[in-house]
């Protein structure tokens, strides 16, 4: 059997690249639902730490945050279901998925780490949860996920200085600036197609 090769031109090639470099941003950019997924649930979390903690007698406020653990596994099972559908798999969208699996597994280390001081954990979080969001700000070109990211790093350290109650209100507000008004954002551009 002999098989037909046949030459592109200049113009069919980029052609190419470029609807593989737009699938790219179209599939990474459909990470809006991680964001607003997350952000939610982390302000339902911090907020009602906070309301338990403020209004309540209740001895560990905290373990609200347990809300997080089938988070995680509907998170991860969205994520298998797209990564199934997808038909191209760039190494862009690996780094992407790498980052936010590495920022998983660095939140497990320091929950398990830091478990005997749930108080203080909010600023460890933030600063480790700045890294992928500030990366993946870069790796689809999205500026307000970069400026998440920076946001991340400034209310940890305004949890840092703030003591418990600055602490416990710094994770939902830079959640809304961290990850949903990004969220909403992307999911808007990916929504209006201008990708």
């Amino acid at each position: 059997m002999e098989t037909m090769e046949k030459d592109m031109t200049g113009e069919e090639s980029l052609r190419i690249i470029t609807d593989m470099i737009n699938k790219t941003k179209f599939n990474i950019r459909q990470g809006s639902f991680h964001l607003l997924f997350w952000g939610w649930l982390i302000v339902f979390c911090s907020l009602s730490e906070y309301l338990l903690f403020k209004f309540s007698d209740y001895a560990t406020p905290w373990y609200i945050w347990f809300f997080v653990i089938p988070g995680v596994f509907v998170s991860l099972l969205y994520g298998f279901i797209k990564g199934k559908k997808a038909t191209v798999h760039t190494y862009a969208e690996m780094i992407y998925t790498w980052t936010w699996m590495a920022f998983l597994i660095a939140s497990i280390v320091l929950f398990i780490l830091l478990s005997d001081r749930m108080g203080s954990f909010g600023p460890y979080i933030l600063t480790v949860a700045a890294i992928p969001t500030f990366i993946s700000g870069f790796i689809i070109r999205f500026r307000p996920l970069i400026a998440g990211g920076i946001s991340f790093w400034l209310f940890a350290l305004a949890a840092h200085f703030g003591g418990q109650e600055i602490a416990m209100l710094s994770v939902p507000v830079a959640m809304l600036t961290g990850y949903l008004i990004p969220g909403y954002l992307l999911k808007r551009k990916t929504d209006n197609d201008k990708v």
